[in-house]
């Protein structure tokens, strides 16, 4: 029997290591600059706690920013707590590393994207075709283009 070594989930570990080393920062010094997020998620993930009026609204996915008003960020090794204002009704939230799909700061054109390996690829794909790709063709893990979030 051989042994493989799973840069997929190699890469999604270190990916969700960068997000939560970034938002632990945010969470003790604010926001620098101009940084701000996109953070797109499972609204349909076991561990996402959200209010019921969200999930029913959003059965699937969801994109958050955390720009200009949030409170009680709070990050822990599984994923963060936030509260954010939706039409002058602040919700608190909470998302696991494992539902977030996209995280976008568009202030240094940077993103990062994960996909399993069951999802289907109906949409054209935003990058070139050289990115690897595993045996089964899906692509596990991935930086996004930015224009996909510009209006």
């Amino acid at each position: 029997m051989s042994r493989s070594i799973d840069y997929g989930n190699l890469m999604h570990d270190a990916m969700r290591r960068l997000i939560r080393q970034v938002l632990a920062d945010v969470a003790d010094h604010g926001l620098p600059g101009a940084h701000h997020f996109f953070i797109s998620f499972d609204t349909g993930h076991p561990d996402v706690e959200i209010a019921d009026w969200l999930s029913d609204r959003f059965p699937d996915d969801m994109t958050i920013v955390i720009q200009h008003w949030f409170d009680n960020l709070k990050v822990d090794d599984e994923g963060f707590a936030i509260t954010l204002n939706f039409g002058n009704n602040p919700e608190p939230m909470y998302i696991p590393y494992d539902a977030i799909r996209t995280f976008v700061d568009p202030s240094v054109e940077f993103g990062l994207r994960f996909e399993s390996q069951d999802e289907t690829d109906d949409e054209p794909d935003p990058l070139p075709p050289d990115q690897p790709e595993d045996e089964d063709g899906a692509k596990d893990a991935e930086v996004v283009r930015l224009d996909q979030f510009r209006k």
